[in-house]
């Protein structure tokens, strides 16, 4: 069965980085876009960043872009979030999403698989 399990999560400070990973199995990861949604208290879900299967395409939300960097290993099935310069309104559930398909976008109904999620809390 397809799992996805995040880890990396933790407190960090602000200015901080952490570095999320996926470890996915189940399925040909290979073959499928995957992405990065996270959700704050009380707000709701922000797509974050994806990367198509074969990594030759990514987007990232504009209130990350220039400080996460999304990228994968298909050979080692895992997917990565890298996140430098953390701000405390990046504190968060983030989770791992595997696309339907190649691509990665950020409509909900294209993504098929879920993890349970890593928190990330930034504070000082």
């Amino acid at each position: 069965q397809v799992q996805l399990v995040e880890s990396g999560g933790g407190l960090a400070q602000p200015g901080g980085s952490l570095r999320l990973s996926c470890a996915a199995s189940g399925f040909m990861f290979s073959s499928y876009g995957m992405s990065w949604a996270r959700q704050a208290p009380g707000k709701g879900l922000e797509w974050v960043s994806g990367i198509y299967s074969d990594g030759s395409d990514t987007y990232y939300a504009d209130s990350v872009k220039g400080r996460f960097t999304i990228s994968r290993d298909n050979a080692k099935n895992t997917l990565y979030l890298q996140m430098n310069s953390l701000k405390p309104e990046d504190t968060a559930l983030y989770y791992c999403v595997r696309a339907r398909s190649w691509v990665a976008t950020t409509t909900p109904n294209e993504y098929d698989y879920w993890g349970q999620g890593t928190q990330v809390t930034v504070s000082s």
